[in-house]
């Protein structure tokens, strides 16, 4: 639909006097609102002389923004035309504004003399505006009177394209009203305004349910899962604040966009009810166009914040699972050292218990048997092992092919003194579940594994698939013990069997001779009789 000639017109008329409006009236409004926070200070401060002069400034300012409004509305010259109107026009604007000056200035004086510099400064800013008001009066006559032929209305060009980016509503190249259909409860003791809110909110495609007080508004938005709530303050029983309280104090309905309407239309109930969590405030009786922008936007929020929401609980989801894994890999403790900005992560410790265990001929048993199964084999295998690790609390090192290394007493949060007897139990309770599992399969399965203590290195390795990892000659001895072992059995060393005493059961093995140590007296652990 085109818009008519005169109604272009009109609108461009209307959007020139608010840009002088804007223009004119800014400077009073800032007069006004530093005069106000001098007033403040002054009332804290016990400067009571100050306050009759700080009155009379902004009862000179108020009067000043009404002439101004009427200037702009064209009601301040009965007759424009002549010289004479536009000489009473500026004796008219200069009055006010000599008014804030001298007084402002008489209490800049003082203020100086008094050092208070913060009353000064804001002082200051209020002469700044009347100057450049004072220096503006003749653009603003000129505005008053449009017969004065002179150039100084505001170019109608900066109007009109901001005029042809907005374009009018139903006019042509508005853009039309896409409203998502939602789920809206009214709240209203009026019959007449519920029905009217329902029919325009039906009209626009939302789903509404109707509610005559406070009472009922709260058991239907516990129960239901709105949208939006459009909410009368005014009811009797409970006032729309009490049940906007309400809502907002409920975790079920707390997110829930609420838009207070009513024919209360003042500043403390609006700014009560937006500190209280209110979405928007209109007043009655309501523009329809306006409510169905509020609505709209309101509407968009919500699914922009449920959206937001989900995304975030999905990430939250998605780092859960990261941190599943990152424990898969690191210790806890190492972790957070990482996060913590620790790059280089190596701990000596002085008393630790090293197992190496390996699956003996387990080579030719996957040669002879599908991938699958040997995946099942030594997957369910080596999850047996993974437990009994957190279950002793030792630390599960790694995997090498059919290889498993644990480690007993490293500071993972805390050191287990008992570590060496830790490490036994579980070289006991291995060689029981290769056996279970082997028998499961219908295959024989059988362990080496290999014991020692002592001190070693512990930390992390690499940029890229980082692993903590453990070094140092016990780990060498302990893994010696391993391949020197014997099918089926424990191997373990002479501090072994020195650490446990008799807490276990031992068979001598006699001198061994070990690469790269020499003779050693070595032991087999048995299990009780």
């Amino acid at each position: 639909m085109a818009v008519s000639g005169s109604r272009a017109s009109g609108r461009l008329d209307q959007a020139v006097a608010a840009f002088v409006r804007q223009e004119f009236a800014a400077p009073v409004s800032g007069i006004i609102g530093f005069v106000d926070i001098l007033l403040e200070d002054a009332r804290r401060d016990g400067l009571d002389d100050c306050i009759p002069d700080l009155e009379r400034m902004r009862t000179a300012a108020t009067q000043l923004l009404s002439l101004i409004e009427r200037i702009v509305d064209g009601t301040a010259v009965d007759a424009p035309g002549g010289e004479a109107d536009r000489s009473k026009l500026r004796h008219d604007l200069r009055t006010p504004l000599n008014a804030i000056k001298g007084y402002g200035e008489l209490l800049a004086e003082e203020a100086q003399d008094g050092g208070n510099q913060v009353f000064l400064r804001d002082l200051g800013a209020v002469l700044e505006h009347a100057d450049c008001l004072l220096a503006d009066i003749d653009r603003l006559v000129a505005f008053g009177d449009p017969s004065s032929g002179a150039a100084t209305t505001p170019p109608a060009e900066i109007v009109r394209d901001v005029l042809r980016t907005i374009a009018p509503i139903g006019g042509a190249g508005a853009p039309a009203q896409q409203t998502q259909s939602s789920r809206v409860l009214v709240v209203d003791d009026n019959a007449a305004n519920r029905d009217l809110l329902s029919r325009r909110l039906t009209r626009d495609g939302h789903h509404v349910t109707m509610a005559e007080d406070g009472a009922a508004a709260l058991a239907l938005a516990d129960s239901g899962s709105f949208d939006l709530v459009l909410l009368d303050l005014m009811m009797p029983g409970l006032s729309g604040f009490e049940v906007l309280c309400r809502l907002k104090a409920e975790e079920r309905t707390r997110d829930i966009p609420v838009v207070m309407i009513s024919a209360l239309d003042e500043i403390d109930s609006t700014v009560r009810c937006i500190e209280a969590g209110a979405e928007d405030y209109l007043p009655k009786p309501f523009n329809p166009v306006l409510l169905r922008a509020r609505i709209n936007a309101c509407l968009e929020k919500k699914r922009l914040r449920d959206r937001e929401r989900t995304i975030t609980e999905e990430l939250r989801a998605e780092k859960e699972r990261s941190e599943a894994l990152l424990l898969n890999i690191l210790p806890r403790t190492i972790i957070e050292r990482l996060r913590q900005g620790e790059t280089i992560i190596a701990d000596r410790v002085d008393d630790a218990t090293i197992l190496f265990a390996d699956l003996v001929d387990f080579t030719s048993l996957a040669a002879r048997s599908p991938p699958e199964r040997t995946v099942e084999l030594l997957g369910g295998l080596f999850a047996e092992f993974d437990a009994l690790a957190a279950r002793l609390g030792l630390e599960k090192i790694k995997t090498t092919g059919d290889g498993y290394m644990v480690a007993g007493g490293l500071p993972l949060p805390e050191p287990r003194p008992d570590h060496a007897a830790a490490v036994a139990e579980m070289a006991l309770a291995m060689r029981e579940a290769a056996a279970t599992a082997a028998a499961g399969f219908g295959e024989r399965l059988q362990l080496r594994i290999g014991v020692h203590s002592g001190a070693l290195i512990a930390g992390v390795i690499g940029t890229h698939k980082f692993v903590y990892d453990v070094w140092g000659d016990t780990v060498n001895t302990a893994k010696r013990m391993e391949s020197y072992g014997a099918p089926g059995r424990i191997h373990v060393s002479a501090i072994i069997r020195q650490v446990l005493g008799d807490g276990f059961r031992f068979e001598p093995r006699g001198a061994v001779e070990v690469k790269g140590k020499g003779r050693m007296e070595t032991y087999f652990l048995e299990a009780d009789a």
